[in-house]
């Protein structure tokens, strides 16, 4: 059993951090600068930002290394500091955690590198293998638990990131970003994940959503990806956006509210979700919400339905009533998704229950 595992057979679910962007943004960063230098720069921020996050109730926090492979950095004319960014930001994480006396779990953030693979694109399948190669290495080198690959929507890019941590002998848990209509930029649906994750376990250990539009969108990924899958024992993990964003006097702010992110953090751990965070907009103060809701409240009624897989009795309006509306799109996908699957779940309940009732008949 990975480390992972481990520490959600402990607790029952493991509580992730929430934006690093956007709570750096607060601390001075400027648009436009690449949050990574900070590493370098300002690591006492970085540090603080990471601390906050723990004392909010975060059992893992996510290094601030998201855009810190070749690519990305390139277009500051930092393609040479990958090593150094990404091994500071793995060691100032590390040195925050040793600090905490807690128990906390230092994921090593792998963001997209903003580049598509050719044929559609102009960059080799060997160059984006590699960039990211060279990024978890050195995550690994700075004491990284295990690598966390995010807010993907290739699936061309998603495979070399795997190829490049597969080896590395760490964990991995990936992640795609669905946008409208629960589909990522490209065309992915979250089945296509689910597929792809439970090819490469259990170098693969764990997969979902993160980012998008919205905590109510995101559940209804989250959602898809328990009603598809097949291996039961892989982790699933939701990292929703706090609400939408919205651009007010020149500042983009973000609209959930804490009482928004509690009750999403208790959907996604009813609909199967055992890994739960937030991404941009979520601060502190969003993820204590989070914590306090998870501990006080008991899992409800999707989590039962979730177990006997009657799918086709969860009900989307009570989800976005409480979070927010979902797109015609996701909605159609959602259902298509809910209604296979509770039709063929709701057969094979019926052929159980008559063979059941053949042997009782039998027995007397």
């Amino acid at each position: 059993m990975n480390i992972i595992k481990e520490r959600i057979k402990e607790k029952g679910y493991l509580i992730a951090d929430g934006a690093t962007g956007t709570n750096l943004f607060s601390m001075g960063l400027e648009s436009g600068y690449s949050p990574e230098f900070w590493n370098v720069e300002y690591p006492d921020r970085v540090a603080e930002n990471h601390s906050s996050f723990i004392d909010a109730g975060s059992d893992i926090i996510l290094t601030n290394t998201f855009g810190a492979n070749s690519f990305r950095l390139k277009l500051h004319n930092a393609e040479k500091a990958v090593k150094e960014l990404n091994y500071h930001g793995a060691s100032i994480a590390k040195k925050v955690v040793a600090d905490s006396n807690k128990n906390i779990l230092i994921a090593g953030s792998i963001g997209p590198t903003g580049e598509i693979i050719e044929p559609l694109g102009t960059t080799t399948w060997s160059e984006t293998t590699e960039a990211f190669s060279e990024q978890a290495k050195a995550l690994k080198e700075g004491g990284v638990d295990f690598f966390w690959i995010e807010t993907m929507s290739s699936e061309d890019e998603m495979r070399c990131a795997l190829d490049a941590t597969k080896n590395l002998g760490l964990p991995t848990i990936c992640s795609y970003s669905f946008d409208t209509h629960g589909k990522s930029m490209m065309g992915l649906d979250p089945k296509a994940l689910v597929s792809l994750a439970e090819k490469y376990y259990p170098d693969i250990v764990g997969y979902g959503a993160n980012c998008g539009i919205g905590a109510s969108e995101l559940i209804g990924s989250i959602l898809c990806f328990t009603v598809a899958r097949e291996n039961q024992s892989m982790i699933i993990v939701a990292k929703a956006n706090c609400g939408i964003p919205e651009f007010i006097e020149g500042v983009i702010e973000y609209n959930g509210t804490e009482q928004l992110m509690a009750d999403y953090a208790c959907y996604a751990r009813d609909i199967g979700a055992t890994i739960i965070g937030g991404c941009c907009g979520t601060t502190h103060k969003h993820v204590t919400a989070m914590s306090e809701a998870l501990k006080n409240n008991t899992p409800g009624s999707f989590s039962k339905l979730l177990e006997k897989r009657d799918f086709h009795q969860i009900e989307l309006e009570k989800i976005m009533k409480s979070l927010g509306d979902m797109t015609k799109g996701n909605i159609a996908m959602i259902e298509s998704y809910l209604t296979s699957n509770g039709t063929e779940n709701a057969t094979t309940n019926k052929r159980k229950r008559t063979k059941r009732r053949l042997r009782n008949r039998g027995a007397s």
